[in-house]
């Protein structure tokens, strides 16, 4: 029996093939013959990671309801690290750092979402070209964070197939 007898379940692999397309499919909707290799970048890194902003605000949102209130940042970084990462990549972070100014870094060493992707000439290449699918899941965490009352930056980096380091900066938040 499920937990939420309302709640959509979408299989794993079909969410996969979705996260594949994503990038190609931003791409196509910036299209434009007009704008410049880097302004078309930007704007294809906008639209995937408002996506994934949005998937983010509407996690959290579902999926902290039920929980007592956070009572500091750090708080909803681990929220975020093992429930929300569970949701949509099925394990937890495997890493969790920070300097305690505001700065936490995200380890994944097996980010699903590069796990089989490889390119003819490998190396410097495949991470490359994978970056930019690191877009989404920046975004993911950004929406949860702002829903939960936690502005912020987040970057991304792959230092080596298959690990995704997520840097978030939290902004100074005035009482």
């Amino acid at each position: 029996m499920y937990p939420d007898p309302h709640a959509i379940y979408l299989n794993l692999s079909c969410l996969d093939f979705l996260l594949m397309e994503l990038i190609p499919m931003s791409e196509r909707v910036v299209e434009d013959g007009r704008i410049g290799e880097e302004e078309r970048k930007g704007a294809v890194f906008k639209h995937v990671e408002g996506l994934g902003y949005r998937v983010g605000q509407g996690l959290a949102e579902r999926f902290s309801q039920d929980r007592p209130r956070f009572t500091d940042v750090l708080d909803v970084m681990k929220f975020v690290c093992k429930d929300l990462w569970q949701l949509v990549f099925r394990k937890q972070i495997d890493n969790l750092k920070t300097n305690h100014r505001g700065v936490y870094v995200l380890t994944d060493s097996s980010f699903r979402l590069l796990m089989r992707m490889s390119t003819d000439v490998g190396g410097l290449d495949t991470i490359t070209r994978a970056q930019p699918y690191l877009w989404f899941p920046c975004g993911v965490i950004r929406g949860a964070l702002a829903n939960l009352g936690v502005q912020a930056t987040v970057v991304a980096e792959i230092t080596g197939m298959p690990v995704a380091v997520f840097h978030v900066q939290t902004m100074r938040q005035d009482n």
